[in-house]
């Protein structure tokens, strides 16, 4: 699931894969809807290859964005008043306890927590498990071939 959700560097928000063009992707933005093209010369990361260093190794964002979900019963983070009140980092290590204070900054919790929001606000639920039946489901595919 989230391998089909975008970040594209200089654009605000997360977008879902349509399709795809020649030299490009078509994407539609997560809560507007709205369709455009995005070109191979913009830097565009999945969220499913996306993961956070802890102290334990690198934490796939899925599990991560599982753990907020369970945190905060589904309901959004207000991102805003953990800015004002400086509680981004103290908000996190709630969730993810041995997350690397080295290399883990504000701006890297406030994405997250901005992100989870758009996800949240788009129904979703589920940030891990589906991938691993996707996973499952291609593998028999290989297996069968």
């Amino acid at each position: 699931m989230l391998r089909t959700i975008l970040s594209v560097t200089g654009r605000p928000g997360l977008f879902k894969i349509i399709s795809q063009g020649k030299g490009s992707l078509i994407v539609e933005e997560l809560g507007t809807g709205k369709r455009f093209p995005i070109h191979a010369r913009d830097r565009v990361s999945s969220l499913g290859d996306i993961a956070m260093y802890t102290e334990s190794g690198d934490t796939p964002l899925g599990v991560i964005l599982d753990k907020v979900y369970a945190k905060h019963n589904g309901e959004k983070v207000d991102v805003k008043a953990l800015v004002k009140a400086d509680g981004l980092k103290g908000a996190f290590e709630e969730v993810v306890e041995d997350y690397d204070r080295d290399r883990v900054y504000n701006n890297d919790i406030k994405k997250l927590f901005t992100w989870y929001n758009i996800l949240v606000d788009n129904g979703f639920t589920k940030f891990t498990e589906e991938e691993k039946g996707e996973e499952k489901e291609q593998e028999e595919e290989k297996s069968e071939a």
